[in-house]
């Protein structure tokens, strides 16, 4: 559903040319729900924010579905955003009106999509009933939790049945019985709609709630966690950065652990290097 390869997001603020994304990979199969956690600053809402066609990127190569990221025109991204992907924010204010009651806002994107009246009102009852909102479906933001607010953004979010549901740091406000209250939420459109969902958080914690979760460090893939059945946590991969040079950006936990400091030995073997400490 999701390829990402190599790909480059570059801003210039002035005579400052600041890199975002440094040749990021990423893959996510259609119907899994995964999660994308890094520090600020490491590229994670960079990222998302190309995948759901607010941001175009520099270099690399994008694709969600059939869509190219590097070659949509304006038309084509109104299409991309209004149909193929869904969008929470972690502000509920940035998701919802504020003078709206919840089934008009299900049904305004709906509305933008020409789709016929009584489809509209039968949809935005069938999502608020789904996420567990239904009491909800004449009340404005203000009347509502954050919980509440949270879940009717993503009944906002899916009502044109789009194919993946992007949500950036949708907990981030929450306290922590909520936050798991989303997510269940957000795991139950993914389960029963089959709706692809990819979440961005700060939070690594957020690898319990998903199957599996991809770090990002330095505007790269840093590492993957697979969360098996019986809910261990397993590394799959740990990713290291290099640059043109070779220079590798070896992690802390790693270099501690080992206690590598300024000089390390390298051994080259016939399918990898070795890197040991200089003792």
């Amino acid at each position: 559903m999701i390829v990402c390869e190599s790909l480059v997001r570059i801003y210039q603020s002035g005579p400052v040319e600041v890199q975002a994304l440094q040749g990021l990979d990423l893959l996510v199969n259609r119907g899994e729900m995964v999660a994308i956690v890094g520090a600020s600053g490491s590229g994670k809402s960079t990222l998302l924010s190309i995948l759901a066609g607010i941001d175009a990127p520099t270099a690399g190569r994008a694709r969600v579905d059939q869509w190219d990221l590097l070659a949509m025109s304006r038309k084509d991204r109104v299409e991309y955003r209004r149909h193929t992907v869904g969008f929470v924010r972690q502000q509920t204010a940035a998701n919802l009106v504020s003078y709206l009651t919840a089934r008009q806002m299900v049904d305004l994107p709906m509305t933008a999509a020409r789709t016929p009246s009584k489809t509209r009102k039968a949809r935005s009852l069938e999502l608020l009933d789904a996420l567990g909102v239904a009491d909800c479906a004449n009340r404005r933001p203000g009347e509502l939790s954050g919980g509440q607010q949270q879940r009717v953004a993503i009944a906002v979010a899916i009502a044109n049945e789009p194919e993946v549901l992007f949500a950036d740091e949708p907990t981030g406000e929450l306290d922590t019985t909520t936050s798991a209250e989303v997510f269940g939420a957000l795991r139950d459109v993914n389960r029963d709609l089959g709706v692809t969902i990819v979440v961005v958080t700060h939070d690594p914690a957020v690898s319990g709630q998903v199957e599996r979760t991809v770090a990002i460090r330095d505007g790269r893939t840093s590492s993957e966690v697979l969360r098996r059945s019986d809910g261990e946590q397993l590394i799959a991969e740990e990713y290291a950065v290099m640059d043109r040079a070779g220079r590798v950006q070896i992690p802390r936990d790693y270099r501690e652990a080992l206690n590598l400091t300024r000089r390390v030995r390298l051994a080259l073997e016939p399918d990898h290097v070795t890197i040991r400490p200089d003792a």
